[in-house]
């Protein structure tokens, strides 16, 4: 027997009425706010992600589903592990950028990444995000948290803690990446392997290790001091401020936390996630912040942008499952065609309903009925020579006959 893949789910049942829930609500928050969805490709160019995302990411060294199409390295995509770099190439691409801002999106989709299947964490699993391109005002990014914690207050979730970081611009972040090499490099030798990469290529990145040794080695008075220090120019420390004025006013509570840089190179200034402590160590169930970079980066012009993604997967551990709804009626009936028509007339007037095509006996039929529907249709022959219908209460037991319904 041919089973799913390692890492993959079947979603189906009663599972499928949580999905559309959450689905329904992301679609019915972001359009009160004027977000529109965005539907990309799941393939794109390799390029894409490993100038996009960046070369120093756990993502692109370890864990994109890359191919070469006809054998020719030219012509290499990859199975999108995340969505943030795929809606920037479609805003270039589109020329959004003549557009008035800002230009806000939101999307739903699959996502691909191989790394150890746990809970919560699937190969291919599905992410809820929203980008807004075109404002540098710290607005944005109180919005963008803001849509966060509305969307999953609509999904029934409301112990959540938010966290807080600013990387400040490229300029402070400079003197901050700096300072990381220096008080590491009487340590490197005693960092992971994949930290003595990330020391040469983006020294930042070190501090989303969850390597336990090097935890350990942050610890240290002179690095702690090193790492806790605040990296950022006026500017960037005025925007940050800001953001938390605005995130106070809107009575969101928040904390600092200077060990935040988030898994993903472009980021800049504002950094957050937002955790649950119902979900073990993979605490985190939403992340985001600033990439003002981002855009230039893969060819377009400078603009500033700011968003977040969650998994969809892990949200669905947190939140109370949607039962299945009972059909308004089931039609028993031994005489098909005349049940299929009643069906469709039921149908067109808004009512939900079904009927036994296996043409089993009454018994068996009211017996299917009293499980999935509220009233059962008795449809047999007296009913359709004299022109009416048996309505009967699947609840109460109770029936009538009825002309119409």
């Amino acid at each position: 027997m041919i089973k799913a893949q390692r890492g993959t789910k079947d979603i189906l049942g009663e599972d499928t009425l949580t999905w559309q829930k959450i689905q329904d609500s992301a679609r019915n928050i972001f359009q009160s706010a004027n977000y529109q969805e965005i539907r990309t490709p799941i393939f794109e160019a390799t390029e894409l992600f490993k100038r996009g995302v960046g070369d120093s990411t756990d993502i692109v060294n370890k864990e994109m589903y890359t191919f070469s199409i006809g054998g020719k390295s030219e012509n290499s995509i990859t199975l999108r592990p995340e969505n943030t770099a795929g809606v920037v190439r479609a805003y270039i691409e589109h020329n959004i950028s003549r557009q008035s801002p800002p230009q806000k999106f939101w999307y739903f989709g699959p996502m691909f990444r191989y790394e150890r299947p746990q809970a919560g964490r699937q190969r291919q699993f599905h992410q809820i995000g929203i980008e807004l391109f075109g404002v540098e005002n710290p607005a944005a990014d109180a919005e963008a948290i803001l849509m966060a914690q509305e969307f999953l207050k609509s999904v029934g979730v409301d112990n959540l803690e938010v966290e807080l970081n600013t990387l400040g611009c490229p300029k402070c972040r400079e003197e901050y990446r700096n300072s990381i090499r220096e008080v590491l490099k009487p340590y490197l030798d005693e960092l992971c392997d994949d930290c003595k990469i990330r020391y040469e290529k983006n020294p930042l990145r070190i501090l989303d290790c969850k390597d336990e040794n090097c935890q350990k080695i942050f610890e240290r008075d002179e690095i702690k001091k090193v790492i806790l220090n605040d990296y950022v120019c006026p500017e960037c420390a005025q925007h940050f401020e800001q953001v938390k004025k605005y995130l106070d006013a809107l009575n969101i509570k928040y904390s600092r936390n200077k060990m935040l840089v988030r898994g993903l190179d472009y980021y800049n200034r504002t950094v957050f996630e937002i955790k649950s402590n119902s979900l073990g160590s993979q605490n985190a169930v939403c992340g985001g912040g600033r990439y003002d970079g981002l855009v230039q980066m893969l060819g377009g012009t400078p603009t500033p942008a700011v968003g977040w993604a969650l998994g969809v997967e892990r949200l669905f551990e947190l939140i109370e499952k949607t039962p299945a709804q009972k059909l308004d009626y089931f039609v028993v009936s031994k005489y098909p065609g005349h049940a299929l028509k009643l069906c469709k007339d039921l149908r067109e007037k808004g009512k939900t309903c079904d009927f036994d095509m296996q043409n089993r006996k009454f018994a068996k039929q009211l017996e299917k009925a009293a499980k999935v529907a509220n009233f059962a249709i008795i449809l047999g022959e007296e009913e359709i020579e004299k022109g009416f219908y048996t309505v009967k209460n699947l609840s109460t037991g109770t029936q009538e006959q009825k002309t119409s319904i």
